[in-house]
């Protein structure tokens, strides 16, 4: 059975045209030193960031201790390239650049590939300048891990640093699990939690610069791998489940390549 899970939507989200920024629209507890601040974020930032934050474009929440509890931190800053420097604001443009350059950074980041930060229960959100700070000539971006996903409706304190996640001996507690009879409109948990499915595997559908195949080729491709690629993981039983996850071209074009396989199992 296939199912479409929008993995993806941190990032989507920012992609679309939005509406300029009033104070209150850069995250919760606004630090008023980083309200409309032309000055690059700091890196290793720890904050505790809401899904409401990571909707907004901008954010200037108040740096927390890393020591305390947080659900953010930021692994990445940089200057945008000269060729964006003159775009407007809202232009997807921005949001694209953000996709590459956040997903890439954020895999060496935690120590994993990209089959297993796909199959992660951790995500990435990034954020902009604020209107006022870009149209004083700020050109930044900032990408922050954040303890959950597009799903979640609040997210995981996370350690003291992220760095290096997922390339621990044990990390059921930061992958991706399901709760439910089937995939879809599941719940989804830690898999050091109980659980009837877990994400266990992933296809590569094409190339950075190869066009979208279409649905019905993404959607066969990736039953058919993941109908073999389970049954090996789960030793070649006689009978099992298997379900999978695909995604269209809206997410292909930001970048996504993989669909996940997914085993029924409590272990």
């Amino acid at each position: 059975m296939g199912v479409r899970r929008w993995r993806l939507l941190p990032g989507l989200l920012l992609i679309l045209p939005l509406v300029a920024c009033a104070p209150s629209d850069q995250g919760s507890n606004p630090d008023p030193d980083q309200v409309d601040s032309v000055a690059a974020p700091k890196l290793g930032a720890c904050r505790a960031l809401t899904p409401d934050d990571v909707k907004q474009p901008s954010n200037a929440s108040e740096m927390v201790p890393c020591a305390d509890a947080h659900t953010a931190e930021t692994f990445a800053v940089g200057s945008l390239p000269a060729q964006l420097k003159d775009v407007d604001w809202e232009s997807k443009t921005l949001g694209t650049f953000a996709y590459r350059t956040c997903s890439s950074k954020f895999q060496k980041f935690l120590g994993a590939d990209e089959s297993m930060v796909m199959r992660a229960m951790v995500s990435w959100a990034w954020f902009r300048p604020s209107k006022k700070a870009w149209d004083k000539g700020a050109r930044w971006y900032r990408c922050d891990i954040v303890g959950g996903g597009d799903q979640s409706s609040s997210y995981a304190n996370l350690p003291r640093t992220a760095k290096g996640l997922l390339a621990q001996r044990n990390t059921d507690q930061w992958m991706v699990c399901a709760v439910g009879p089937t995939v879809a409109g599941s719940k989804k948990v830690s898999c050091a939690d109980e659980h009837q499915w877990r994400a266990v595997t992933s296809i590569k559908l094409g190339e950075p610069g190869d066009p979208y195949p279409g649905d019905k080729l993404v959607q066969v491709r990736t039953r058919d791998y993941c109908s073999d690629s389970v049954g090996a993981w789960l030793g070649y039983p006689a009978d099992y489940d298997f379900s999978y996850t695909w995604f269209h071209q809206a997410e292909w074009e930001a970048g996504n390549r993989l669909s996940v396989c997914w085993a029924k199992t409590p272990k």
